[in-house]
């Protein structure tokens, strides 16, 4: 494998890890919104990676394949004030789990910062590489 391929490899991961954030922040942004676009309560959504192969024969990089939703039931919540409440005061709320959203966070920012090291060091590696021949 080529000292390059790293950058190919970290660098899906980085925009892998990237995207997976960017849907993080969408589920913690709509965890108490009563509605989404569509009028129905909104649904947590996952990102799935598949392995994409690369130009060497024994690595691989990685890449979104497609963002799922979660169809677990929405949370009820008894708040019979609310305009959206039912007959029995339930108001339908999104299945975003806080706790598991921040834990998914977390991961993927140290994922992402994982790759930004790998990368560091690659490179670091080249430029001492390249320094053996002028001194």
């Amino acid at each position: 494998m080529s000292l390059f391929n790293v950058f190919n490899i970290s660098g899906s991961a980085m925009s892998a890890q990237a995207q997976r954030l960017n849907t993080v922040a969408s589920n913690l942004a709509n965890a108490d919104s009563a509605t989404s676009a569509n009028g129905t309560p909104y649904k947590s959504k996952q990102v799935v990676f598949s392995a994409t192969p690369s130009k060497s024969a024994d690595a691989s990089g990685v890449k979104v394949t497609k963002v799922v939703e979660d169809n677990s039931p929405p949370r009820m919540l008894y708040d019979p004030k609310h305009p959206l409440a039912n007959d029995k005061g339930y108001v339908s709320m999104p299945n975003v789990n806080v706790t598991e959203e921040m834990v998914n966070m977390i991961s993927a920012s140290r994922a992402y910062q994982n790759n930004v090291e790998t990368m560091n060091a690659a490179k670091t590696m080249l430029m001492k590489t390249l320094s053996i021949g002028q001194s």
